[in-house]
């Protein structure tokens, strides 16, 4: 199994997300677990999408970490 890092970014009325590996693999939703569901489909999508067309599937090549701040 494959696993892809998700950007979720909270909107003015809604959260967003997108896949950094994956341009053009978004999606939206109301609460991070229907972005996860949502996400999880668009990534599956988008990944046969490539197959078919004969497009090399990209490898995860992003990594994500936190930076505490003591500035807010």
């Amino acid at each position: 199994m494959t696993k892809y890092a998700i950007v979720i970014e909270q909107g003015p009325n809604n959260l967003s997300a997108y896949v950094p590996d994956l341009p053009g693999c978004i999606t939206t939703g109301q609460t991070v677990a229907e972005i996860e569901r949502n996400m999880r489909e668009a990534i599956e999508l988008h990944l046969e999408g490539l197959a078919e067309d004969g497009e090399q599937i990209p490898a995860p090549t992003t990594a994500v970490a936190y930076i505490e701040s003591r500035v807010a």
